[in-house]
């Protein structure tokens, strides 16, 4: 190339004209070869089957399936099902596919070339699309047919399996929450067993019971009370009984002389002072009495107040008592006042039976006071027991709300978990009768008319282009290394000197002879190759070329 050199588009046509059998020998070389390529490729035929997602046909507000994965994510694990090497191999022996490859390769590899040649894509989102690729029409078809087969009965099956998967999972569930619940019942009844007294729904009947027991204990307290006045009014009428038998035997002719009379009279006898004590000791117990029955109503009986009013009655109790044993008794009075004494008259007599009956009274009363006394202290222990249990109250009803919380949370999770259950009973029942959502096919697989690949026109036209560009490359390379003068402006402008004269091109014999020579053999070679591909084309030669034929596929 000339430096400084400018072409103008004669000048490009000149050169494209100088190089034409540059630029012409590569363009038919490389289309030659492509063609011929192309025409040895194995033809491949596509076959493809639509496949839709059908609804269940029941509805979902009377049976809600239990498989709730999307169409997409099935067909992924669907898919790695079907494309396993057991089902491909399965397949590709049943339809007696790849022979070929199978006596030059191992299993593995044919799996994995089929794997290639099948495609599952979603058209839509219930809608999906199955193919496969192969050399023979017919075959083509029913292996994709085969195929479809395979994703509806996949999809039956694996629907299935899941619904009864859900439905084992749930009644594994259902079967603990079961056991757990029996065992929170269980304490609950053991727990009501035990403490059936003390729970807080009997807190009114407690109530109730330990009222009337008061109520009877200060019942009884009145009648003690009551008892112990007549005791000591027995004592007193006995102790009057005894001063007047004890006044008559004085009056008597046995009586004693007058001035013990008159000492009688200045100094009170014993039996006088009892009388009077007792009358005192009387009135203080009766108003101990009272003010200990105040007590008990407002306090408990642990209180020191009730325990100190206690005390005070039992002394006064004992001093009460004590006194009236220092009152000789009645009957021993009147035997000894009859002992070498004339026969009683008739007070005497009468005084006698009034000592005898109030001797027995005596007697009963002391025996009534005790019994009372005794139903007393039973009724307290009574009292206290209920008005512990009342106190418990609280502490009770904690704990039975606790074991109530956790019953009532086992038996709502187990009755949830039972209305799942049902649920999904009815599922998998729908999956089993396939009534469910199912795989229908659209359109099935039909004989293809045309191979799929290869597309000959295609690489054809691809060969010629890449033959014309290199063609064009080679003849842009010569020029560039073409540095000779072939025009006076390239004179003129390289060398910047005037041109004087024009020399033309002369060649001798010899190299006519070598150009014409050149020219028919570059004229014979691309006949020659003509030829080959019109011939090879004719009679449907297809060298093998395995490599090219796995690269195309």
């Amino acid at each position: 190339m000339l430096p400084g050199r400018t072409y103008t588009p004669n000048e490009i046509a000149g050169i494209i004209w100088r190089h034409k059998w540059v630029i012409l020998a590569p363009f038919v070389l490389i289309a030659s070869a492509t063609a011929v390529v192309t025409n040895s490729l194995v033809d491949l035929y596509r076959a493809e089957t639509v496949i839709s997602v059908v609804p269940q046909r029941v509805p979902d507000s009377y049976v809600r399936s239990t498989v709730t994965t999307r169409i997409e994510d099935r067909l992924q694990s669907i898919q790695s099902v079907i494309l396993s090497r057991t089902r491909l191999e399965k397949i590709i022996e049943d339809f007696n596919l790849y022979t070929e490859e199978r006596r030059t390769q191992i299993m593995e590899d044919v799996v994995g070339q089929m794997r290639r040649n099948i495609t599952v894509d979603v058209v839509k989102g219930d809608t999906f699309k199955v193919s496969f690729i192969g050399r023979e029409p017919r075959t083509v078809m029913r292996v994709t047919d085969r195929l479809a087969t395979l994703f509806m009965d996949e999809n039956l099956r694996d629907r299935e399996q899941l619904a009864e998967g859900t439905n084992q999972f749930l009644e594994s569930q259902l079967e603990e929450a079961r056991r757990r619940l029996v065992e929170q019942e269980q304490k609950l009844a053991e727990y009501q067993r035990q403490n059936a007294t003390t729970l807080p729904t009997q807190s009114g009947a407690n109530l109730q019971v330990l009222g009337n027991t008061q109520l009877q204990i200060q019942a009884l307290a009145e009648s003690i009370n009551r008892d112990r006045d007549r005791k000591l009014e027995a004592t007193r009428a006995l102790a009057d009984l005894d001063l007047s038998a004890t006044l008559d035997v004085g009056d008597s002719p046995a009586a004693p002389s007058p001035g013990r009379s008159s000492s009688a009279n200045n100094n009170p006898t014993p039996e006088e002072t009892t009388t009077i004590a007792g009358r005192t000791l009387n009135d203080q117990l009766a108003n101990a009495r009272a003010e200990l029955a105040g007590l008990e109503l407002r306090l408990k009986p642990e209180h020191p107040d009730v325990i100190r009013m206690k005390r005070v009655v039992a002394e006064l109790q004992q001093k009460a008592d004590a006194a009236a044993l220092q009152v000789p008794l009645s009957s021993s009075t009147f035997a000894a006042a009859n002992v070498g004494a004339p026969p009683m008259s008739a007070a005497q007599r009468a005084r006698a039976n009034k000592a005898q009956q109030l001797e027995t009274e005596l007697h009963n009363l002391d025996s009534q006071i005790k019994d009372k006394e005794t139903e007393t202290e039973r009724l307290r222990k009574i009292a206290a027991d209920y008005q512990q249990r009342v106190e418990g109250v609280p502490m009770k009803q904690a704990e039975m709300t606790a074991l109530t919380r956790d019953y009532g949370v086992l038996q709502n999770l187990y009755q949830s978990l039972l209305a799942k259950k049902e649920d999904s009973q009815l599922s998998a029942n729908l999956e089993r009768r396939q009534v469910g959502e199912q795989f229908k096919l659209l359109d099935p697989a039909q004989l293809p008319q045309k191979p799929f690949s290869p597309d000959r026109l295609r690489m054809n036209l691809l060969g010629a282009a890449f033959g014309l560009a290199f063609g064009v490359g080679l003849a842009a390379f010569m020029e560039f290394k073409d540095s000779s003068f072939r025009t006076d402006d390239d004179v003129t402008s390289v060398l910047e000197l005037p041109v004087l004269a024009r020399i033309p091109l002369m060649l001798n014999t010899l190299e006519k002879q070598q150009v014409r020579k050149r020219q028919i053999a570059i004229s014979m070679t691309a006949l020659v190759v003509l030829l080959l591909v019109g011939t090879g084309w004719k009679l449907g030669v297809r060298p093998p070329i395995q490599s090219l034929q796995r690269l195309m596929r």
